[in-house]
């Protein structure tokens, strides 16, 4: 079967696309860049050699046509992940209209199984705070989580229509190998490198990148009925839960003061207004306030596929963080330690 895929060198898209070859089938991406291909995955084990890739834009109907022409199966992950203010113009066109694109030209082409990614984020505020995959979508006063709920509007209108779109919800991922170093992996960095002593009440579903690439390998491979709804393998973690586990894998004290998430919002309006103009990036974000101020919960088992412990992938990301560079032995604690005796 041959995959087309957007995305593919980001986290989510690159670990999946690992997971689609090694499923077996053949893949061709869709990328601006294509000397990010190698970047990204050569380090899962990729032969980048036996990738089809196709330089282009999801925003450009001529590219998307080449990516999907003769294509059996389409997985959308291009998205811009960030709660950076200064990505937020960015947004609407890639994650809204790019998915526009995609889910039509994969329309017209005909292609019998297309996997969206979405996000929680995209059915925020949640009423009883409890995600379904009948949750109607949300209206999230953040940018980002906006972008992501006008975009799931977008895919359900043709899963309405009777098109095989199938939409995942990923939870805030971890995980090692990320490519771009996006947001909650570098959330994880700054609590270790001493930048986020303060931290929101309320709590996120969290998972690992490993898991989600899983799921999406096997709707792909037609697990699952075309046009259904799947949350990714995950588990809820309160904040106070997220930087207990980071304590458990480094052996670390990390003091950390707790604040009511709403009484935070503010401070995260100003630093957004802040950031737009401050070259340097400021870990308190607005989104990931809001997102915790949200404190959603998922319904059930996510998706029914097997969901790694807490413990696993934390002291995977940080080693792996650890090992590239990105944090030294003293943050990363008894997890570098690990690394070394291994």
């Amino acid at each position: 079967m041959l995959v087309s895929v957007t995305g593919g060198t980001g986290f989510v898209g690159a670990h999946s696309v690992a997971a689609v070859l090694r499923a077996g089938h053949r893949v061709r991406l869709l990328v601006r860049d294509e000397s990010a291909v190698e970047r990204a995955l050569a380090p899962l084990g990729v032969d980048t050699g036996a990738v089809d890739v196709v330089t282009g834009d999801v925003l450009d109907r001529f590219s998307v046509n080449r990516l999907v022409r003769g294509a059996d199966a389409v997985l959308h992950a291009a998205s811009i992940y960030s709660f950076d203010s200064r990505a937020h113009r960015e947004m609407g066109r890639t994650n809204v209209a790019g998915t526009a694109q995609v889910l039509r030209t994969a329309r017209r082409a005909g292609i019998g199984r297309v996997v969206y990614v979405s996000s929680f984020g995209a059915l925020l505020p949640a009423p009883g705070r409890v995600l379904s995959p009948d949750s109607p979508v949300g209206r999230p006063r953040e940018t980002y989580l906006a972008a992501k709920a006008a975009a799931e509007s977008v895919a359900r209108s043709h899963q309405a229509a009777g098109v095989p779109v199938t939409i995942t919800y990923p939870p805030a991922l971890l995980g090692p190998h990320d490519p771009k170093l996006g947001d909650q992996v570098a959330r994880l960095r700054n609590t270790l490198r001493g930048l986020m002593p303060v931290w929101p009440s309320g709590g996120l579903p969290v998972g690992d990148v490993r898991d989600t690439a899983a799921l999406h390998a096997a709707l792909i491979s037609g697990r699952g009925p075309a046009g259904s709804r799947h949350f990714g393998p995950g588990r809820y973690l309160s904040t106070r839960r997220f930087v207990a586990t980071l304590r458990e894998v480094t052996g670390r004290a990390l003091p950390t003061v707790y604040l009511p998430a709403r009484t935070m919002l503010p401070l995260g309006i100003l630093t957004g207004l802040v950031q737009r103009v401050w070259p340097w990036h400021i870990p308190a974000e607005y989104g990931a306030i809001y997102t915790c101020a949200c404190a959603a919960r998922v319904a059930g088992e996510a998706s029914g596929h097997r969901s790694r412990p807490s413990a696993e992938t934390f002291a995977d990301t940080v080693r792996w963080l650890h090992e590239e560079g990105l944090l030294k032995a003293r943050a990363a604690g008894t997890a570098a330690a690990g690394l070394r005796a291994a």
